[in-house]
């Protein structure tokens, strides 16, 4: 059992409030739904050896700059996962091309995670520390299936979740989400990691159970090992794009399967049966 934390409670509980309190965590244009319901948020040593195991090719490669590399004086890695709300979670249930509100989820969903980067890198330069946002430096670089900051990784080593066969992250909130992250000066408390391998969260990757997001991937991209990024992409770029003035999103993998909102392991028997059910 993980020992209470003080200043870690602080800054959980102001940015919990930011994001539900916050107006540009709505889409005006669908009856102002809030798109993201409250966060979870973990804590990692900067100098955490995991960061260092990242630039292994068979991870993400030698492109991944380490935190200390971003920040010289850094102490603390600080990620967060946002969950989509239900009222997103169910409109992209149907087969086919995703709703028009999940796309608009995604984009303005990401535009708000980078004013929650930005809030986290104030509030802790307030508290006299030096803050950055990785995926907002000018260093950031995203390739065409990776890049030298990974949010899913970092909140891997912040103890948030593991991959899923998917490869979306999943948490004790699910897997539909967004992740963001910050580097700090402050040292914090690492939060404890429940897990021991990148998938152990994931019922099919440990126990052969599951699969589900195999048969919700419109285009067959998710096959028994691991999901092909290439199709992924060319559905995106062709069927999505083409329909969705250019954005790309679909998140039907991360919608009525048994990590939706949850751990695969904490859900009820019948609670999985009525997900099925929706497929």
């Amino acid at each position: 059992m993980e020992s209470f934390d003080l200043k870690r409670h602080r800054i959980m509980l102001d940015f919990t409030a930011f994001v539900e309190s916050s107006a540009d965590n709505r889409l005006p244009s669908h009856n102002n739904t809030r798109i993201y319901d409250a966060p979870l948020i973990g804590f990692a040593s900067a100098k955490d050896p995991l960061f260092s195991d990242f630039k292994d090719s068979q991870v993400i490669g030698p492109q991944f700059i380490i935190p200390i590399d971003w920040l010289p004086e850094a102490e603390t890695v600080i990620s967060y996962f946002l969950p989509f709300s239900k009222a997103i979670r169910n409109s992209n249930r149907f087969r086919g091309l995703p709703s028009e509100i999940w796309i608009d989820a995604k984009t303005f969903g990401e535009r708000f995670n980078n004013i929650a980067r930005k809030y986290l890198v104030e509030y802790l330069t307030l508290l006299d520390g030096t803050a950055l946002a990785p995926s907002l430096d000018e260093r950031f670089i995203s390739y065409e299936t990776a890049s030298n900051w990974s949010e899913r990784h970092i909140a891997y080593v912040a103890g948030l979740g593991t991959f899923g066969l998917h490869r979306a992250l999943i948490t004790e909130r699910g897997c539909a989400g967004r992740i963001g992250s910050v580097i700090t000066t402050l040292k914090y408390k690492s939060t404890e990691r429940n897990y021991k391998t990148y998938y152990d969260y994931c019922p099919y990757l440990t126990e052969g159970k599951c699969g589900v997001c195999m048969k919700r991937c419109p285009v067959s991209a998710i096959k028994k090992k691991e999901r092909q990024k290439q199709i992924c992409r060319r559905y995106l770029t062709n069927d999505v794009a083409a329909n969705f003035a250019a954005s790309q999103a679909c998140g039907k993998c991360s919608v009525s399967v048994p990590c939706e909102y949850s751990r695969p392991l904490s859900l009820k028997k019948e609670e999985n049966e009525s997900i099925k059910k929706s497929i």
